[in-house]
């Protein structure tokens, strides 16, 4: 099994929009965007959506939790990863089942009933504090921040105020 040449990994509850399509792509360099989210792998309007805003030579990828852990591995050398899942426990399930995942950035977690807000993008709850501690021990670097410019922050840090 080869490891897949994955650039950055990171949580947006929007998925594919503007500022992943434009900012982020260009920064890293990425020619493919991975989205691993079971819904959006069924939704060919949301897919046609979000390719909408990214630029004609960059790739797309909707694939399940699943299918993901299942091919990620087959990625060829010359694809540069930006992986994009909706939530942290997203992000841990992939991490967990084989999923090269060392870098996560996180960068929109809406605010719901019951979450906290610990930043102006992200609100997290009890299950979403345990998973990012779990990513932590496997060993992932966790670093908060909207766009490549903006200072990161290591979202355990604000998790403990």
């Amino acid at each position: 099994m080869t490891k897949p040449n994955i650039l950055l990994t990171r949580i947006d509850n929007r998925l594919i929009h503007g500022q992943v399509g434009v900012t982020w792509v260009n920064h890293l360099g990425a020619n493919l965007v991975v989205v691993a989210n079971d819904k959006v792998a069924e939704d060919e309007v949301q897919q046609n959506l979000m390719d909408m805003v990214l630029p004609d030579v960059i790739q797309t990828r909707f694939f399940t939790l699943q299918k993901t852990i299942d091919i990620i591995h087959k990625a060829s050398p010359k694809q540069k990863i930006f992986l994009v899942v909706r939530d942290v426990k997203d992000a841990l399930k992939l991490k967990e089942n084989g999923v090269p995942i060392e870098y996560l950035n996180i960068g929109n977690m809406d605010y719901e009933e019951g979450k906290k807000q610990i930043s102006s993008t992200v609100s997290v709850d009890q299950d979403d504090i345990e998973a990012f501690k779990k990513l932590d021990e496997l060993g992932v670097k966790l670093d908060l921040r909207g766009v490549p410019n903006e200072k990161g922050r290591n979202i355990l840090e604000l998790l403990e105020k």
